[in-house]
């Protein structure tokens, strides 16, 4: 398919798609344009042609329809969380599906049905009313739209997999403009590419999931060490990690103190290790299985205590909110080396800004158990995931922050699996990444997937995978 890009559509064009288009259609002279093209990372500073809010499955298909006519490309935006800004286009059509955010939940089935505006968030809040819980992210601000697509693991996923793991149904609209359904009785092939493949294969309307039960009340939190302990300390929880249930989810994380309440003011602004942990379960089992881990060293501050499900997965949401520069590289660790730990306790001893840090999340348990091939996501054997984010403020630091990510990601990258995480890529890595990060087999597979539903790669803008010839 040709693109013309850059090319303003005339006022009769504009007519064209809004007639029996339910939501909304911006140009770039509209109130609210400059918002709807707005994401997470401020980096990103794109222009569309027109921005369109579908309010359905039928708003979706004439948009797509609608681009193809016109030769514009096309742009999907869920949540708009992704570090690479691939929501929005620059002079193609930007379908932004923050409207379309419904939440269903059957207690009874234990199913909930979710449409690709939705954040992490209103799945939690509709999910705990009912004591049920999908497995998610570990901020509650992004997309479950492409959380789902690239793989999506959080505190719950060593006890209850993947998101993709839980994933039963998807509708979506083909880069035909048709409206299909993927499951495994109706287009496997589709629906096994959409468990990690990412938003290569169309434009999601509704997502089906299978749910846990989880009591509203869970016991997490924070525990919060100087930074000369890191090293000790990060082999320490790595061990009790794996001496423990696969209930315990945890995250280190080294950054600069904010001013926290539960913070001695004497640590503010000083490097720290940020040791957070939550037991899934059983608030008094959690007090069991955690002690080992609230053992271990002097830490400044301990927050860990019973806590609303929902209302924690929004603990870290403001350090990770809209406005600034990111830069982010990833790699996967078979284990949390003494060498692996020494890498990276040295390296962040050069975090300049305030708002950057070294995340450290732990995985195995039920991701491991699954098949190496059941889907794309392909890191199941990893027992960490480290992501390197840069954040800062100012465009003339460009270069100082993100040449720090990847020397942090150079020196690391010997300890490593090999692979990145496709929600995780910035805007510079390109095919070879999305193949590092899938594997050559996984990649040829989801090539001819790509060839049998996107011939043309109209679904370009994400970690592409290319059509096979």
């Amino acid at each position: 398919m040709a693109i013309t890009a850059n090319q303003p559509l005339a006022d009769d064009e504009i007519d064209a798609l809004t007639t029996g288009f339910r939501g909304d259609v911006l140009s770039p002279t509209d109130e609210g344009y400059d918002e709807a093209r707005s994401v997470w990372n401020a980096m990103t500073d794109r222009h569309p042609a027109v921005v369109v809010r579908p309010l359905g499955a039928a708003d979706v298909v004439a948009a797509v329809q609608f681009a193809r006519k016109q030769h514009l490309e096309i742009s999907i935006r869920g949540g708009g969380h992704h570090v690479a800004g691939h929501a929005v286009t620059d002079g193609g059509l930007m379908i932004d599906c923050s409207a379309m955010k419904s939440v269903r939940v059957d207690p009874e089935t234990k199913r909930a049905w979710v449409e690709p505006g939705a954040l992490l968030h209103d799945v939690d809040v509709e999910t705990q009313a009912h004591g049920l819980v999908l497995p998610g992210g570990f901020i509650s601000l992004v997309g479950i739209a492409g959380l789902t697509l690239g793989g999506g693991f959080g505190y719950l996923s060593r006890s209850l997999g993947l998101t993709i793991d839980n994933l039963r149904t998807v509708e979506l609209v083909t880069a035909d403009g048709e409206f299909v359904t993927a499951s495994e009785s109706e287009n496997p092939g589709l629906f096994w590419a959409l468990r990690g493949g990412g938003g290569n294969f169309g434009v999601v309307t509704a997502f089906e999931f299978d749910l846990h039960d989880l009591e509203p009340t869970v016991l997490a939190g924070p525990i919060v060490y100087d930074f000369a302990d890191a090293p000790e300390v990060m082999a320490e929880v790595a061990e009790a990690l794996r001496a423990g249930p696969d209930e315990i989810g945890c995250v280190m994380g080294i950054r600069k103190a904010p001013p926290a309440p539960f913070l001695p003011e004497e640590v503010h602004g000083q490097l720290v290790l940020i040791v957070t942990v939550m037991y899934g379960g059983d608030v008094a089992a959690g007090e069991a299985a955690l002690a080992p881990i609230r053992a271990i060293g002097s830490p400044v501050a301990d927050a860990v205590g019973p806590k609303p499900y929902a209302a924690f997965q929004t603990m870290f949401d403001a350090a990770a909110g809209l406005g600034a520069r990111n830069y982010w590289k990833t790699h996967y660790l078979a284990e949390m080396s003494r060498a692996a730990i020494d890498v990276v306790c040295d390296r962040a001893t050069d975090i300049a800004s305030p708002e950057t840090a070294v995340s450290m999340m732990a995985l195995g348990g039920e991701i491991a158990r699954q098949p190496a091939d059941a889907t794309p996501y392909r890191h199941r054997d990893a027992e960490w995931f480290v992501v390197v984010q840069a954040r800062w403020r100012e465009a003339d630091e460009d270069e100082s922050h993100i040449e720090w990510a990847r020397g942090l990601f150079d020196a690391l990258e010997p300890h490593a699996t090999g692979g990145v995480y496709l929600n995780a890529t910035s805007p510079d890595e390109g095919e070879t990444s999305v193949r590092d990060a899938l594997g050559e087999e996984t990649y040829d597979r989801l090539a001819a997937v790509k060839a049998r539903w996107d011939p043309e790669n109209v679904f370009h803008l994400n970690p592409n995978v290319r059509p096979a010839a």
